[in-house]
């Protein structure tokens, strides 16, 4: 039998081609806690204990074709909770994490200059995909009411799965932003937001091989010929959902961030901020109706 630190070693040397050292020995000690239940402070205590880890050839092999270590634990981290995901549906990235913050954050401002009357803050989350970014507001943002749409049938099981367990309040709907989600939802929102698919086919070459051939392109990927095709959709949407002085939020393509605000300027939208990333990249966007 090895030991546990062995076998963080074995993981390590099969995917360090794939991913940087210190990324590859996160994933290696994530696998290892997950599959023996213990926590990382247990691994690092223990780490030259016998390693009770079963399969470990096939997680191996897995993790060294580029397939993601979320998928093979069934599971994925968000603002700190967990969630279901799988081969079908995106998983949940740090960087969507600084655009709920940013959210919550306008939303206590929001409240602070009154809603109309209104106490319940209504968010939409078109492309919700897992559900995080629906699930984190409505665990985030106190009275508010969050609605959820998709396509995908892949996706909205999970998210079906992650509601049920996380946030029950959730409204789960399937529906298609680019035939206008006007049409499957009802009433007026004071917030929506928005994670759509938005890097040009013409980038697939240069994704990560655990982007590109295990992430489901359909949430990923938009034709060069007309890479704001979901954020016009869902803008024109929004024109029509949003309660007067309402916001919309948007994670998008770092290359974009110009062509998106004119677009947003020219349908009328105020108040336009582009806001970068902590790795300083220009990722996220928030507009108001008039």
């Amino acid at each position: 039998m090895s030991t546990r630190r062995e076998n963080i070693e074995r993981i390590c040397s099969a995917i360090t081609p794939l991913y940087d050292p210190r990324e590859a020995r996160n994933i290696a000690e994530w696998v290892l806690c997950e599959s023996e239940g213990i926590s990382r402070s247990q691994l690092l205590v223990f780490a030259n204990e016998e390693s009770t880890i079963e399969n470990l050839d096939m997680v191996i092999s897995e993790l060294a074709s580029g397939r993601p270590v979320q998928y093979i634990l069934g599971k994925g981290e968000f603002m700190g909770d967990v969630y279901d995901v799988g081969e079908g549906v995106l998983i949940p990235r740090p960087e969507t994490e600084e655009l709920v913050a940013w959210i919550c954050s306008d939303t206590a401002d929001m409240r602070r200059a009154g809603l109309a009357g209104r106490s319940e803050v209504r968010i939409l989350d078109l492309c919700t995909g897992s559900g995080c970014i629906a699930i984190a507001l409505a665990l985030n943002i106190a009275e508010s009411k969050v609605v959820a749409l998709d396509i995908s049938p892949e996706a909205l099981d999970y998210a079906r799965r992650n509601v049920e367990r996380l946030a029950p309040e959730v409204q789960i709907i399937e529906g298609d932003v680019l035939s206008g989600a006007e049409r499957c939802v009802d009433g007026k929102f004071d917030i929506i937001v928005s994670n759509p698919p938005y890097i040009p086919a013409s980038d697939i070459a240069t994704m990560h091989i655990n982007v590109r051939d295990h992430e489901p392109h359909r949430a990923l990927f938009v034709a060069d010929e007309r890479p704001l095709i979901f954020y016009e959709a869902i803008a024109d949407s929004a024109l029509k959902l949003l309660h007067p002085g309402g916001r919309l939020y948007f994670e998008i393509y770092e290359k974009l961030g110009s062509e998106l605000c004119s677009m947003l300027q020219a349908k009328g939208f105020i108040n336009i901020t582009l806001r970068c990333d902590l790795n300083d990249k220009p990722r996220m966007i928030c507009c108001q109706r008039a």
